[in-house]
């Protein structure tokens, strides 16, 4: 076959879901790890199902993930067009088509709907209807289809397969499958619009652009027997099958548009990062020898090893997604943290307060941006809380002795001038060590006090540092005040 050649032919239909961008993914990391080529091909032929801008969205995703094609559209490779429209309107299928009516491996079909549609039959147990054709328009003379063409009466061209034996073809993860033949039924090539089905367009668009290795969803399983007989009929050297395994939710349901985070579009919108959904989306079938979780792009290049995909259906960890995008996040750089941080934080922080400041807070523990929110709106207002918040175990606080820190302390704080952080820290600690107690038994009310809830970004005094003297005084006030009504 010479060099490893791979190709993803998305169908521009709206935008990239997850299983799509899997399949672009592992076709570029197969090629990569062999240093071979990786190709994009526009697939159009449902002209009912095009989305406009879907092609944009294509280009856009796969330049963002960092999934660079060799040729395509856009980067001749010399077996262009790429686009599918464009081939057809070449002839290109039609031509095809009909060398493998020459050869009898192929006929023209005029069945009328009526018809067809006489040719359902259900399947047994269930309410399912499948359409097997019964050859019928084989048997027409070469006269009949003369005629039937000149009267422009509308046809399709049909795939000739045997009624007996079997065919076999072997894919890289699910070995050699083997169907009974007269369970292949003759598939249509050419549709009636002039415009070449999905499976007869990729087979002769595969061996004409020199793909070596087809990598697609395990759903393609079922047709992998015909386009086998394809390749047989024009004697054509059958590519490496690599069928990837179904992506199902954590119910175990095949992934959806209903569950809201199908697309690649959908997790960036929800404050996912692009390396993060590139690493997730990697080991949705697959794991490396030594379990390693996080990878970069080109890390994945160097490990990845088709033969260690799996046959089971991968579960979309959401929970575990977010856990993996919160590792990169703690691990990016703060600039490019904060500059995708900010327009969250000015969500609700209308105030003056130094967002740096906050955002150094926040950034390892969050998992996805809109996270911030919840952790930092306190800034901007004190929330209503209760006194029993005052009470911790651990800290061996309660609202007694919260009551006699805050009072004890607030002269102290209102002479600080200093409201750095480490200045306020200084001061803290001074007290504490005065009053014989640890640090804990201090901080946590003032913590309580300044921000009004159990979990903050940060502790007591880096509060107060954003917060400034006077609101962190009046906040410290208002919990005296509570704290005496409540006792």
């Amino acid at each position: 076959m010479g060099n490893v050649k791979t190709r993803f032919a998305p169908s521009p239909t709206g935008r990239m879901h997850v299983g799509n961008l899997r399949t672009a993914l592992y076709a570029y990391l197969i090629a990569k790890h062999e240093n071979g080529d990786f190709m994009l091909r526009i697939e159009d032929t449902d002209q009912e199902r095009l989305v406009e801008g879907a092609v944009d969205i294509i280009y856009r995703t796969l330049k963002h993930t960092g999934l660079v094609h060799d040729e395509g559209p856009d980067k001749d490779g010399g077996v262009g067009p790429y686009v599918q429209s464009e081939r057809q309107a070449q002839g290109i299928y039609l031509h095809y088509a009909k060398q493998l009516i020459e050869e009898g491996k192929a006929y023209y079909c005029f069945c009328d709907k009526e018809r067809l549609d006489s040719l359902h039959t259900k399947i047994e147990g269930t309410d399912k209807e499948i359409t097997v054709y019964d050859k019928h328009c084989l048997s027409l003379s070469k006269e009949e289809v003369e005629a039937n063409l000149a009267a422009k009466k509308p046809y399709v061209i049909r795939q000739n397969n045997p009624t007996e034996g079997t065919t076999t073809f072997h894919d890289e993860i699910y070995g050699d499958i083997t169907v009974d033949n007269a369970e292949l039924d003759d598939m249509i090539l050419i549709k009636s619009d002039g415009y070449p089905t999905y499976n007869f367009a990729n087979v002769v668009d595969d061996h004409l652009m020199g793909i070596t290795h087809v990598v697609r969803g395990n759903e393609y399983l079922s047709s992998s027997p015909k386009y086998n007989r394809l390749y047989e009929a024009f004697g054509w050297e059958v590519p490496v099958y690599v069928h990837c395994p179904l992506i199902t939710d954590e119910e175990h349901h095949k992934l959806s548009k209903r569950c809201g985070h199908s697309s690649y579009e959908d997790l960036i919108e929800q404050g996912f990062l692009t390396e993060a959904i590139v690493n997730f989306v990697a080991l949705l079938g697959w794991a490396s020898e030594d379990n390693r979780e996080i990878f970069t792009l080109s890390e994945l290049v160097e490990a990845f090893d088709y033969r260690h995909m799996s046959k089971s259906p991968a579960v979309f960890d959401y929970t575990k997604l977010k856990w993996m995008n919160g590792e990169y996040m703690k691990a990016m750089d703060f600039e490019r943290f904060y500059n995708m941080a900010e327009p969250y934080m000015k969500e609700v922080i209308t105030k003056p307060y130094d967002l740096r400041k906050i955002a150094a807070m926040v950034k390892t523990r969050i998992e996805v941006f809109p996270d911030i929110k919840e952790h930092i709106d306190f800034f901007e207002e004190l929330p209503e809380y209760d006194t029993a918040m005052y009470t911790h175990k651990k800290m061996k606080t309660n609202a007694q002795s919260s009551l006699e820190v805050l009072t004890e302390l607030l002269p102290v704080l209102e002479a600080q001038e200093d409201y750095s952080n480490d200045a306020l820290y200084k001061t803290l600690v001074s007290y504490t060590e005065k009053k014989g107690c640890k640090n804990g038994y201090v901080m946590w009310p003032i913590r309580t006090a300044v921000s009004g809830k159990q979990m903050t970004p940060g502790g007591a005094t880096e509060l107060m540092e954003v917060l400034g003297k006077e609101e962190s005084l009046n906040r410290i006030r208002k919990g005296i005040q509570m704290l005496e009504g409540a006792l």
